[in-house]
């Protein structure tokens, strides 16, 4: 489980999560769905589907899971009291369960009797594991597992839940492994739960599909389109979206949530972290680019790929700039610059081709 910290990095937005609101006094329970006849916004949908992140709130969790998912399970029929998390560490440390297991649950609105949550925490690591058994506060309602969790069938959590008293449909699967989660939820089959809580990369916008390899030694983790669209292929729809997890819940039940749109662009903002070009081959950057988990960021001088003197609009350049240009493009890529040196007419017929087909200035030299 990595921690996100976005309190150093620059520009960054404080907020607990950045797809929704947070709990005011007086806001409505359910989503406010504009009436017949009313002006209906891309924001008013976006409040409206957005409507559970207003229950946000943390007690171990890290963006206001907590609340999250406490209003989410109590609208769900016929609870199993059962929530399975893995890597689950210590099952404090900015566990989505936790609170699950420490209080009691509300029932739903049509039923009666109250319980308390049962868990299975799975930890890979040793030394992690240890404390997670040490503790732990409710080991009475705990099942503590050793194990790496895979996506193959000799290593993956169907396998590993077989051999304990589980049902197959938990309330809650919360699935944080800094990488490899889309594999994961992928090859589970035979476990069926009604919410699944999953981690994705807050760093990529909501038009990328991402999926990082599946290998133990990756961590780069996955796009929410990716993992949107794993969902769908598994039966589940997006009900909510924090800075750190999607959440999802078995399709038979999204009727209940009366989300008005929960496609990606109504539940999630992009990052507004963006690069751009200028016509002069300026480079720019907003908001924080880098290796964020590293404290790495990148100013504008460090992407610029073109020289100072060659930074102004190419059909400006003086003979001197076109002189540099060529200079530069033969040291930049030194294969096209042979290529255009034996096949000059074929070359520079091409590019400015391709070019106009792009609705680009001609290069300098062209």
């Amino acid at each position: 489980m990595i921690r996100h910290d976005v309190a150093s990095e620059p520009h960054a937005l404080q907020s607990p999560f950045v797809s929704g609101e947070l709990s005011q006094p007086g806001a409505p329970d359910r989503p406010c769905v504009p009436a017949a006849g009313d002006s209906v916004t891309l924001a008013s949908v976006k409040r409206a589907s957005r409507w559970l992140s207003r229950h946000a709130s943390n007690v171990n969790s890290q963006a206001g899971e907590d609340g999250i998912l406490a209003k989410a399970l109590s609208m769900l029929p016929d609870p199993t009291f059962w929530c399975i998390e893995f890597g689950a560490w210590d099952g404090l440390y900015f566990s989505n369960t936790y609170n699950l297991v420490a209080r009691p649950v509300e029932p739903p609105e049509d039923q009666t009797a109250q319980g308390c949550y049962r868990t299975v925490l799975i930890e890979s690591d040793p030394e992690k594991y240890r404390q997670l058994c040490s503790s732990y506060p409710f080991k009475d309602r705990a099942i503590f597992i050793n194990a790496y969790v895979g996506w193959s069938q000799e290593n993956g959590l169907d396998r590993i839940l077989s051999s304990h008293p589980i049902p197959k449909n938990p309330d809650l699967l919360s699935i944080d492994v800094d990488g490899n989660d889309y594999h994961i939820w992928r090859a589970t089959k035979d476990t069926k739960p009604k919410l699944v809580l999953i981690e994705y990369n807050p760093t990529m916008a909501n038009c990328v599909e991402f999926v990082q390899p599946a290998s133990a030694s990756c961590n780069q983790g996955n796009s929410p389109a990716s993992l949107v669209k794993l969902g769908k292929e598994k039966g589940y729809e997006l009900i909510a979206v924090t800075r750190l997890n999607l959440l999802f819940v078995d399709r038979q039940y999204y009727s209940l949530f009366n989300i008005p749109d929960n496609s990606l662009d109504a539940m999630r903002d992009d990052p507004q972290d963006l690069v751009f070009c200028g016509y002069d081959g300026t480079i720019f950057i907003k908001g924080a680019i880098g290796a964020r988990w590293h404290r790495r960021w990148l100013s504008p001088e460090d992407i610029q790929v073109l020289p100072g003197m060659l930074r102004s609009y190419p059909p400006a350049y003086t003979p001197l700039q076109r002189i540099a240009a060529a200079i530069h493009r033969a040291v930049c890529q030194p294969r096209k610059a042979i290529q255009r040196l034996l096949h000059p007419i074929a070359e520079s017929n091409h590019e400015a081709e391709q070019r106009r087909r792009e609705n680009l200035p001609p290069m300098a030299g062209e």
